[in-house]
């Protein structure tokens, strides 16, 4: 019997800290019942993980929390995005079923199929999506009780050349891409970010990435809750595609440490 990983780590900060460091994509890991459903084979898989993996950013997010002056909380996906992409809507609110990237994915990022139409995505969901939204809404939760209000840091990463998956690959693509949300996401903490990462290139806003990650409990509700989303083009701290990080690793984690300590 194959042994599930766990789909999730919270890893605890300071109890006073508001911030949650959140890196949902950086895991390659598939366990055997989602495997199961996927068309290609073991060459042709690890080469889509090698494209669609946000490589190296739970590094980055664990450096940052080491050396952060009050140490921050991550949430970390330790599965796949293969197996359900966690910030992904699961039903038709998500514009990327438009090329098969729902919750769960049936399309490949060169829009190959991944898993047959028809694929029944329930199982999935139910498994590992839900238990996932739940764990990061209480996560969320605990930290407004705790200190009266939350910071939610979404750690991502893109490839320098855009994808065929890419609903709005044809913007600029910046070493630093920051995604925001017109109620979450605060003046005060787009500044402090681009503050934070000015040391590190440029930094754009909303190209080619969009948005942020806030549990649904709180969306639109909750303006103590606050988000953004930082997307790190790979060229700055790893060799493409899928390769190993090189020393832009540390100074992205320095950046990202002065982000968690000026909010």
């Amino acid at each position: 019997m194959t042994v599930v990983p766990p789909s999730f780590d919270l890893l605890p900060g300071d109890p006073a800290s508001p911030v949650i460091l959140h890196v949902p994509h950086s895991a390659r890991e598939i366990p055997a019942d989602a495997r199961s459903g996927i068309v290609l084979d073991d060459p042709a898989l690890e080469r889509e993980l090698d494209h669609i993996t946000d490589a190296h950013t739970a590094t980055i997010a664990e450096e940052a929390a080491r050396t952060a002056g009050v140490t921050p909380w991550r949430f970390v996906n330790r599965l796949s995005r293969l197996v359900v992409d966690p910030e992904r809507f699961p039903d038709e609110r998500e514009e990327m079923m438009a090329v098969g990237m729902g919750a769960v994915y049936t399309r490949t990022t060169h829009k190959d199929v991944l898993r047959p139409d028809g694929f029944d995505a329930g199982p999935l969901v139910e498994r590992y999506f839900h238990p996932y939204a739940q764990a990061m809404t209480e996560a969320v939760t605990d930290r407004l009780a705790a200190t009266g209000r939350c910071v939610i840091v979404d750690v991502h990463s893109y490839p320098t050349a855009p994808l065929p998956y890419e609903l709005h690959g044809t913007g600029p693509r910046p070493e630093v891409c920051l995604g925001t949300d017109p109620f979450h996401t605060p003046p005060a903490l787009l500044e402090a970010a681009r503050e934070a990462f000015a040391k590190c290139g440029e930094t754009g806003l909303d190209s080619p990435f969009a948005g942020t990650y806030v549990p649904l409990k709180h969306y639109g509700e909750r303006a103590e809750v606050t988000a953004l989303m930082v997307e790190i083009r790979r060229d700055t701290y790893m060799t493409e595609p899928g390769g190993p990080a090189h020393e832009g690793v540390t100074r992205l984690a320095s950046a990202l440490a002065s982000l968690v300590d000026a909010v």
